[in-house]
């Protein structure tokens, strides 16, 4: 069996937490987002500063000075698992998306270990409505999800299970 479809992943997932913390970068240090708070970058796209202090959404924001690293601890350990599932993929398609996941969760991780919270900055709003305000690593992430669930469970299936 090939390694090829987990070194793509590999790069991918090195591809992705380079564009996110990259772009969280830009946003910090050079467009100095917490300064501003918001920027109109079009009718329905602007740059917002949030720290999410929780998971995915904002869903479970704690208050403690221990919930940055256990939410790190908890995201490590599912990129972990990720690890070795992308090492046992024998799909690419499968391994670009394990990898955009992971990418991502990598990237948040590292936030939160530096920051204690996670750099969020893209919001996109139109006729009253706003989506939750995201980073790269997430849209990574929802977009990796997607993917596995469409693709379905990616195992081979022999001759002989037909």
């Amino acid at each position: 069996m090939s390694r090829r479809p987990a070194g793509i992943g590999a790069l991918v997932a090195l591809a992705v937490f380079a564009a996110d913390q990259g772009s969280k970068y830009w946003v910090l240090h050079v467009l100095h987002l917490p300064r501003r708070i918001d920027v109109r970058v079009m009718p329905h796209l602007d740059l917002t500063m949030v720290w999410n202090r929780g998971i995915t959404f904002g869903l479970l924001t704690g208050h403690g000075a221990w919930d940055a690293v256990i939410l790190a601890i908890v995201a490590l350990a599912i990129v972990a698992a990720l690890g070795v599932w992308l090492w046992r993929t024998v799909m690419v398609r499968h391994a670009v998306a394990i990898g955009a996941i992971a990418g991502g969760a990598v990237g948040n991780v590292l936030d939160r270990l530096r920051y204690g919270a996670v750099v969020d900055f893209i919001r996109v709003h139109a006729f009253g409505w706003s989506w939750y305000v995201f980073n790269l690593g997430d849209a990574a992430i929802v977009c990796g999800v997607a993917a596995l669930v469409l693709l379905g469970s990616g195992r081979r299936v022999d001759s002989a299970e037909r």
